[in-house]
């Protein structure tokens, strides 16, 4: 596996924080619509973030070669 930076990691957590943000703001959103539809497609939308967040994750904590 290819050594990162202490920079390299440090932007894979700024990024695994957005999409904890956008995710937990798509829920938020999802719990005010009264449309059924529209809430449906931000729970989805929230889940792909969600998932996201888990792969992003995953590769974080198999990275333990830092320069």
């Amino acid at each position: 596996m290819t050594e990162l930076t202490l920079k390299e990691l440090a932007f894979i957590e700024d990024e695994i924080r957005a999409e904890e943000i956008t995710a937990k703001t798509m829920n938020w959103c999802a719990a005010q619509c009264d449309d059924q539809e529209l809430k449906k497609s931000l729970e989805e939308m929230a889940e792909k973030h969600q998932l996201k967040i888990v792969e992003l994750s995953q590769y974080f904590n198999r990275t333990k070669n830092i320069q």
